[in-house]
């Protein structure tokens, strides 16, 4: 069976519908987001190692990673839960739920505003803006491991981790280019707006964390909320996402022959709120719900699930497959 839409209870309770085509549905959504070969963006290692060292992405992550070891003699609770509380707000709410389910693939919808206030919180993530990160993704579902797939382990390990955002020209804030891969949001003046200022709310965050821990510590205080807050968080966000990247392409199991090396990684599914249930995600790209197994936790779902109990969220779409001869979504 391909991938549906089903709801855990009545439709109208909780507004969780049904379309009565699911595969053409991923069909169109698939035509939408895939561009022609002529038009793609280089990307890939062959494509940007040869540009060089992109020196300010470079000392920016020294920088973080200075930080965040920094960070560990500065240790309290509140500090720790401060941290836990934004990295919930960057990668949960902002990388899982919006960036990737919500603006990539389109598993549900919610009302603007909502999706707004999402995006905005990913950007605390200093993984970009709206446009890069589901252009960059987008990308890597139409090629993922092949030739210009941005950051296939097929290339290395250690390339498919980090290494794929160390090299060649910066397209983080380069919405004319990257637009032919999201013209849904290239047309969103939010969106185009947020991509080029993806560095404001972070930047605040982090002024407010200096702020508000002077206020109520003294300056030490505050300087130890910034390394709790912002670049402990974000060291530990990247690294959870870029695992996406490079442990799913090779270390897990495989429910689904898919055309790539995709897998199902448990351990990184619990870093990262099940995003890590990548095999499941690969075979079936639109489901919002990842997890498709009772063992297979899924966090970032459960959210998604916990907005459409208050009407925030609808038209979720969840795969639905035969256990016994499981294929991806149009086969």
């Amino acid at each position: 069976m391909v991938s549906v839409l089903t709801s855990h209870s009545s439709p109208s309770k909780t507004d969780i519908s049904t379309i009565a085509s699911p595969t053409e549905h991923e069909k169109a959504l698939a035509a939408e987001h895939a561009v022609p070969a002529k038009s793609l963006v280089r990307m890939g290692r062959s494509a940007t190692v040869g540009g060089g060292v992109n020196w300010l992405t470079m000392v920016v992550i020294i920088v973080f990673h200075i930080g965040a070891l920094a960070a560990f003699f500065f240790f309290s609770w509140q500090r720790l839960a401060v941290m836990a509380v934004l990295y919930v707000m960057a990668i949960n709410v902002g990388i899982g739920m919006c960036y990737h389910r919500l603006l990539t693939h389109r598993g549900y919808q919610t009302p603007k505003w909502v999706e707004y206030l999402m995006s905005i919180c990913a950007t605390l993530s200093l993984e970009g803006g709206p446009i890069f990160w589901v252009s960059t993704h987008r990308v890597h579902h139409q090629l993922s491991d092949h030739e210009g797939d941005p950051h296939t382990p097929r290339e290395g390990g250690w390339w498919a981790h980090a290494g794929w955002i160390l090299f060649g020209e910066a397209l983080h804030a380069q919405t004319e280019i990257l637009k032919r891969y999201s013209p849904d949001l290239s047309k969103d003046r939010f969106h185009v707006w947020l991509s080029k200022y993806h560095w404001l709310p972070i930047t605040a965050s982090g002024l407010l964390l200096l702020a508000g821990g002077w206020i109520w510590g003294g300056w030490i205080n505050g300087v130890a909320m910034v390394l709790w807050g912002v670049l402990l968080r974000v060291t530990l966000g990247l690294h959870a996402t870029w695992l996406v990247n490079s442990a799913t392409h090779l270390w897990g199991s495989r429910r689904f022959q898919t055309r790539d090396d995709s897998r199902n990684n448990w351990w990184v599914a619990l870093l990262t709120g099940g995003e890590g249930w990548h095999n499941n995600h690969h075979a079936h790209p639109v489901s919002a719900r990842h997890g498709l197994k009772w063992y297979e936790i899924d966090p970032n779902f459960w959210g998604i699930w916990l907005l459409s109990k208050v009407g925030l969220a609808r038209k979720i779409q969840v795969a639905k497959f035969d256990p016994k001869n499981p294929k991806p979504a149009g086969l």
